[in-house]
């Protein structure tokens, strides 16, 4: 049966292979579920990461604060 979503092939050093099955059979999934659940949280990681640096960096500078007229002015009220 054809499936719609893209697919990916890699190849993986026999470590990390089996890594990847025993967290898979340990979890009663296949190995493309576990490998697409691992590789999902590491991107959503990495996401975080850059947020983190963006909010760091906001919170460094002092906050502008606004009116509540420049607020509205802003939110096209």
């Amino acid at each position: 049966m054809p499936t719609k979503n893209p697919r990916v092939q890699v190849v993986l050093e026999k470590p990390l292979y089996a890594a990847l099955a025993s967290l898979a059979q340990e979890e009663h999934v296949s190995l493309s579920t576990k490998a697409r659940d691992l590789i999902r949280e590491a991107l959503e990681h990495l996401e975080d990461i850059g947020l983190a640096s963006i909010v760091a960096d906001r919170a460094s500078k002092p906050a502008k604060l606004l009116t509540a007229k420049e607020l509205e002015r802003r939110l096209g009220r």
